[in-house]
């Protein structure tokens, strides 16, 4: 039988977060799917136990030989799937149990490339913080502001033979793949559900500000190819809508 998804998910150390993400998989409505887990660190290569979960056998536990980073580890996966289409869960976030089944089906019926969803950004006990809602994307808008949240997003796997794939970012990795994809012409559809939720998770990278700005700046001046002052109002653009494009809870 024909895989309809493969969800491709980087990890790094926090088994326990990764065990609240796959517990969300496990619930899924649409049961016809792959796990792929890229293990992203060489140095702590524990021998990590599934045998808890009923689809353990659809898990692909694999390790990189040396730090490649979560962007890369997605690559890795997604050359490695075996789905339609490909799905994106990181190991702290978790999906409500309909998000499958109703995303897939959203994008079959309408013939979609791509698609994201309405997210909830949630403390680490489940209090919801921020609902961020999803809007019909193309190039020019995304450039103004990424109101994708990556864990909600599903591609069909075709569009990977544009040979457009994450780069080597520590943080917005996924702007530049969302970006260079709808410069090829993909339209992001959203799908106004909440169907995903975002943990607020202390020490990752993506809390740190310095480093978000940093790479906001190298998403527009190095990858696309805007002029040095272009790039720089731009990433002072991204910031600002990101701040006000909040739906307070």
């Amino acid at each position: 039988m024909n895989i309809t998804v493969s969800i491709i998910i980087p990890f790094y150390k926090n088994f326990n977060l990764l065990k609240r993400a796959l517990q969300s998989i496990e619930k899924q409505s649409l049961k016809n799917y792959e796990v792929i887990i890229i293990h992203d660190n060489p140095e702590n290569k524990l021998d990590y136990s599934f045998d808890q979960f009923s689809f353990k056998k659809k898990i692909k536990f694999i390790y990189n030989k040396k730090n490649l980073g979560a962007g890369f580890s997605r690559n890795r996966g997604i050359n490695i799937s075996k789905g339609e289409y490909v799905a994106f869960l990181d190991s702290d976030d978790a999906w409500s149990k309909n998000k499958l089944l109703n995303q897939i089906n959203f994008m079959k019926k309408n013939n979609y490339l791509a698609s994201h969803t309405n997210y909830d950004e949630v403390t680490n006990n489940g209090r919801r913080i921020i609902s961020r809602n999803a809007y019909n994307l193309n190039y020019k808008m995304l450039l103004k502001s990424c109101d994708i949240g990556l864990s909600t997003v599903i591609l069909k796997k075709i569009v990977f033979k544009k040979k457009i794939f994450f780069p080597n970012l520590k943080t917005k990795e996924d702007y530049v793949l969302w970006l260079n994809l709808a410069k090829s012409g993909i339209i992001f559809y959203g799908l106004n559900i909440n169907l995903a939720k975002r943990f607020d998770t202390p020490n990752s990278l993506s809390k740190s500000t310095r480093q978000k700005l940093k790479d906001a700046f190298t998403v527009y001046f190095k990858y696309q190819k805007l002029n040095f002052m272009v790039a720089l109002i731009r990433t002072i653009i991204l910031s600002i809508n990101f701040i006000f494009k909040k739906k307070w809870i």
